[in-house]
């Protein structure tokens, strides 16, 4: 039995005839479920770009088999796999193929950051499927990659020649093969797919398969929601991942990082539910501000009740699946993110920080796997062939020692600035004589200095309103003003945080009447929990529904440094 089901599926891959494939994979079927199949041919596999699906009609069938029954899964920033119906087995078309898809928009920080990744039908991660349990599921899986693959389905309980181990469960479906998964699910739960090659995984192989109960789980959800955690390593100037490195600097929630990530939009008073799975190389804390959730549910399934268990942060695991619940009963945009430090930024890499500024030394970049993750072989930690690389190393060279945030020159906040009488042009942080007259430096009262916060260059002495946008100016603190370039560069550990304003880029529906500037605080692994009085939330659901983009401001963004 075993050699003939490696034949069969030997032959899949290589056949170009889907009508035999059809009758192979229905042979396949009667021997796991012990009935006789009807022959019939099977819709060849489609190509959205040539051959558009009906998607009122897949509507339709989808009403016929769960009429109010459960609550559609939403995949912010991910479509949803659509299927067809043949003798009330659901038909999936899916392709394994390069994918070239975008991080970050164009902006005036720079041109997009894209990448050229492994994905399922034109997305990374793939699209999602959504069935009902006790479905029978039928998957044409075309390999469109150059080199062979296979689809595990994770979690799921299904005969072992559709488990999609490699050589163990079934051959390798070779380039250009074809191969028919066929199996009935009988769980309920949060699970997902994917390649079972371990670099093949990295380069963004995985997408969402959620199974709704057959009886809905009480209470009921209103809005229900599905993420895919990934992280990414991108040099500067390669737009295709480094599947060997440990060290990540784009981390994303369905394939795109924050800003760029579409928010979630709740009205007030309605239960959520969040699905979560992540399959990287880095667990995930996921943290949500202002509001306590329960965790319901595992990669396993619907966790009973009484082991609910509150918290605002739940740890996601490499290979798990996390759902959280709550009502969302307080209103606000409230942040959903990983709380890894530096999951929380864009193009986080080794030069950030002092290792990046004109004060100190630049990040080795073609250095090998062992001295990337910090492996010594030889020399010392401060030798100057050990600076940091674009891995795991991030240790110190002597050149870099008296920036480093780590051993910096422990240089005293200056308390006050001086200048001298004759000369105003010669300051110092501290007392002393003018060299040019030699005459006593007098201390200087700093203003009270205002500016405004979509527009930091705006400065003004005295309160009153930005010239651009009419915001009102703030005051900054004269401590920080009080700094020139020169001494910011002697504070040890300087600089540390980046901010980016680039609200009118990412602008959509999701994002009207955000505050100006939301933008700074939205990097990496991160999106936006909307909870929304119900006239507000109508607004934004009609743009949504039409599409309409927010204006964009009154004048263009800026690069903000916080120091």
């Amino acid at each position: 039995m075993e050699n003939l089901n490696w034949m069969r599926r030997k032959f899949l891959q290589g056949s170009s005839l889907l009508g035999a494939s059809w009758l192979l994979g229905n042979n396949a079927k009667a021997q796991h479920e012990h009935h006789q199949p009807t022959p019939k041919p099977t819709p060849k596999p489609t190509n959205p770009k040539t051959e558009p699906h009906d998607h009122a009609k897949m509507l339709a069938e989808q009403s016929k088999q769960a009429p109010a029954k459960y609550v559609p899964v939403q995949t912010p920033d991910l479509p949803k796999l659509e299927y067809t119906l043949d003798n009330g087995v659901k038909v999936f078309n899916l392709r394994a193929e390069v994918v070239e898809c975008e991080l970050m928009p164009k902006s005036h920080m720079g041109p997009a950051r894209k990448m050229k990744a492994w994905g399922y039908n034109g997305s990374v991660p793939g699209p999602m499927f959504e069935v009902v349990e006790g479905d029978r599921v039928r998957v044409i899986f075309e390999n469109k990659l150059p080199e062979p693959t296979t689809v595990h389905w994770h979690g799921l309980e299904i005969p072992i020649e559709m488990d999609g181990t490699p050589y163990i469960s079934q051959p390798m479906v070779e380039p250009g093969g074809i191969f028919i998964y066929e199996f009935t699910v009988h769980q309920n739960g949060t699970f997902f797919y994917h390649s079972h090659g371990a670099m093949q995984e990295m380069m963004g192989m995985i997408g969402m398969f959620v199974i709704h109960p057959k009886t809905p789980h009480s209470p009921r959800c209103d809005k229900d929601y599905a993420f895919v955690l990934q992280e990414w390593a991108l040099l500067p100037n390669n737009d295709v991942p480094n599947t060997l490195s440990m060290e990540y600097n784009w981390l994303t929630l369905n394939g795109k990082s924050a800003p760029a990530t579409t928010p979630l939009i709740v009205k007030k008073g309605e239960r959520v539910r969040l699905r979560m799975v992540n399959i990287g190389m880095d667990h995930h804390p996921i943290h949500l501000h202002g509001v306590q959730f329960y965790v319901t549910g595992t990669e396993g399934g619907r966790i009973p009740q009484s082991g609910w268990y509150p918290g605002n942060t739940v740890l996601v695991g490499v290979a798990q699946a996390r759902d959280v619940e709550f009502v969302a009963q307080y209103e606000g945009d409230w942040m959903l993110h990983c709380h890894l430090p530096h999951h929380m930024m864009n193009q986080m890499i080794s030069m950030v920080g002092p290792m990046a500024m004109s004060h100190g030394s630049g990040s080795q970049t073609g250095l090998g796997m062992e001295e990337g993750m910090g492996m010594l072989r030889q020399g010392h930690a401060l030798s100057e062939d050990f600076g940091p690389g674009m891995g795991r190393g991030m240790a110190m060279t002597t050149a870099e020692q008296n920036v480093s945030n780590a051993i910096g020159q422990q240089t005293p906040m200056p308390s006050g600035l001086y200048a001298c009488p004759m000369h105003p042009e010669v300051r110092s942080n501290k007392e002393g004589t003018c060299p040019k007259c030699q005459m006593k430096l007098v201390k200087q009262q700093v203003p009270e200095i205002y500016t405004c916060p979509m527009h930091p260059e705006v400065v003004s002495t005295k309160e009153g309103s930005c010239p651009k946008c009419n915001m009102k100016l703030v005051k900054k603190q004269k401590a920080v003003l009080a700094l020139t370039e020169e001494d910011k560069k002697k504070v040890p550990g300087y600089p540390q945080d980046m901010m980016m304003i680039m609200d009118d880029e990412v602008a959509k529906p999701e994002t009207f009447g955000l505050a100006p500037g939301w933008t700074a605080s939205m990097m990496g692994m991160m999106t936006l929990v909307r909870v929304l009085p119900e006239e507000k939330y109508n607004q934004i659901m009609a743009m949504v529904q039409k599409g309409e983009k927010p204006k964009p401001a009154t004048d263009s963004q800026h690069h903000k440094h916080e120091g």
